[in-house]
């Protein structure tokens, strides 16, 4: 058995497995401090289907919280940070496009020096140790916490990160570093960022790890941890730990991933529709369309993998716009206050989930609370909610193939069961807690992000080096061997370099191997 958690803004969800099948199921409100929330639900699994605690082999939790605390700029540890690259790239200095409010919350100690690496491996620079020694001094003196680290093309070459992580670890021993190497891919600014941003939330993401395995602890199941990553994979609690940015956007892929099972397709559109947001991606081969530009996160353009996903904000907890103008639903809501505010639940305020149980569509709260809504105001909101969905869908169509709809999430029940320009509408069984169900069922995965320079070699060799490598990757991750399988490959030749050179991409998944023990989960 395993357990699976998604923490999203207004509910946690929970669901008792045993291989594919679901034992039990609950949805909690989420709490300020997610720990309780996440105690409750346990509890709830408890209450609806006894269960031995030693019984259960692993945990899976899919979490809002990293993203949240970016998009609020709260708790983000004071972060150096240091480009190599110089006497080049010094024309955009780090941060240049953040947002002020972001900026300031972890602030502005950016420094460049010598370093980095052309294309080809050949050095730009060599490192200067005294240099790095000097900005390691001023840092310290600024009483950073923490220091994100970024060379010049270091995916090719991450020798000038490596030593210079050493040099600075030497002279601030208490300092958490982060490498750029480790997190993004090629694109200088963006991977900048993405390496700025982790850095950024190492101190939250100790935080948040150690608050889970206290609330696991607390309800007596002793098992290992893992935490979801946005590509539909695993990564356990240490690896979380350093690489907390790989936690963002799981929610959407982990609903994905449970749609998948629930409705048996694994090429689809899905809708989740929770208490705050609808997102809105695609299914290709089982794992969400990734998005193919750079996705900003609070503001900051990161190019780290992220799945191709459209969010509108209409949910059960979205505000009902009545007054001048057009009836509009959303964005605005009452989010995890829902069970307080909204009119079933005795609340003053008029929400989504208000109008679907004044139409008998919804069995929540005491429907004599909306039993004096206009009929005609009831219909209009509701048929509001399914144009804006049924638009913003058709807009994630490459192709005027038709593509099956599913719907999943606790507000699914806003949508109707046919919607324009979409043949097949699906709502299977245990739809609300889809994106649990994808926590608990995720793989493990391993990647290969790499520019190749073929120079006379056979390209299907390089290839199924890349292939081989992203295999052994996601094996070290605590992948069963025999259940690995590559289940992407992008292959694109890079015109501007000599040497016939092409970036190639690999991404190989895996059962998790529930009797490894020690090995990290996340090599991705």
């Amino acid at each position: 058995m395993h357990i699976g958690i998604d923490v999203g803004g207004t509910n946690t969800d929970a669901v008792l497995m045993e291989g594919t099948s679901v034992v039990a199921s609950v949805k909690r409100s989420t709490t300020a401090d997610v720990t309780s929330g996440i105690v409750d639900a346990l509890a709830g699994l408890a209450a609806e289907q006894r269960f031995d605690p030693k019984a259960v082999q692993a945990v899976m939790i899919g979490t809002t919280h990293f993203t949240n605390a970016v998009v609020s700029g709260d708790g983000l540890a004071r972060t150096g940070v240091l480009r190599l690259g110089l006497p080049a790239g010094a024309g955009i200095p780090p941060m240049s496009d953040w947002p002020d409010h972001l900026a300031d919350a972890i602030g502005r100690h950016v420094h460049q020096a010598h370093g980095g690496h052309e294309f080809d491996g050949r050095a730009i620079s060599d490192l200067r140790p005294a240099e790095l020694r000097r900005i390691a001094a001023e840092l310290g003196e600024a009483g950073v916490r923490t220091v994100a680290i970024t060379s010049v093309f270091s995916p090719v070459t991450a020798e000038a990160e490596i030593a210079a992580a050493e040099i600075i670890a030497a002279e601030l021993p208490h300092v958490k570093v982060s490498l750029s190497h480790e997190l993004g891919r090629i694109g200088l600014l963006e991977r900048e960022n993405a390496t700025i941003v982790n850095a950024a939330l190492l101190d939250v993401a100790e935080h948040a790890t150690e608050a889970f395995r206290r609330a696991l602890a607390g309800s007596g199941i002793d098992a290992p941890l893992y935490l979801s990553q946005n590509d539909g994979t695993l990564m356990d609690i240490d690896y979380a730990r350093d690489y907390p940015v790989a936690t963002f956007a799981s929610g959407p892929t982990n609903s994905m991933r449970g749609a998948a099972l629930l409705s048996g397709l694994s090429d689809c559109l899905v809708v989740d529709v929770g208490g705050t947001t609808a997102d809105i991606g695609v299914l290709v081969g089982g794992f969400p369309r990734p998005a193919g530009a750079e996705v900003e996160i609070g503001g900051v353009r990161t190019n780290f993998r992220m799945p191709d996903v459209v969010a509108i904000g209409i949910g059960g907890g979205s505000l009902v716009h009545t007054g001048n103008g057009p009836l509009r639903v959303g964005p605005g809501s009452v989010g995890h206050r829902l069970t307080s505010e909204a009119r079933v639940f005795g609340g003053g305020t008029l929400t989504a989930t208000d109008l679907a149980v004044a139409a008998g569509i919804a069995r929540i709260g005491d429907p004599a609370l909306v039993a004096d809504l206009d009929p005609a105001l009831v219909r209009d909101g509701l048929e509001h909610i399914a144009r804006r969905i049924a638009e913003t869908a058709d807009t994630m169509r490459t192709s005027a193939e038709p593509l099956p709809m599913v719907l999943v999430g606790g507000g699914s029940v806003l949508v109707p069961g046919a919607l324009p320009g979409f043949e097949t509408v699906l709502r299977p069984e245990h739809a609300s807690v889809a994106n649990a169900i994808g926590a608990a069922i995720a793989q493990v995965g391993g990647e290969v992000d790499r520019i190749y320079s073929l120079g006379g070699r056979d390209r299907g060799a390089v290839l199924d080096e890349a292939r081989q490598e992203a295999a052994q990757r996601a094996v070290v991750a605590g992948a069963r061997p025999a259940s690995v399988r590559v289940v992407e490959v992008d292959e694109v030749p890079i015109a501007y370099l000599p040497g016939d050179s092409v970036r190639v991409r690999v991404k190989a998944v895996g059962d998790l191997e529930l009797n490894t023990v020690g090995q990290e989960v996340g090599a991705s």
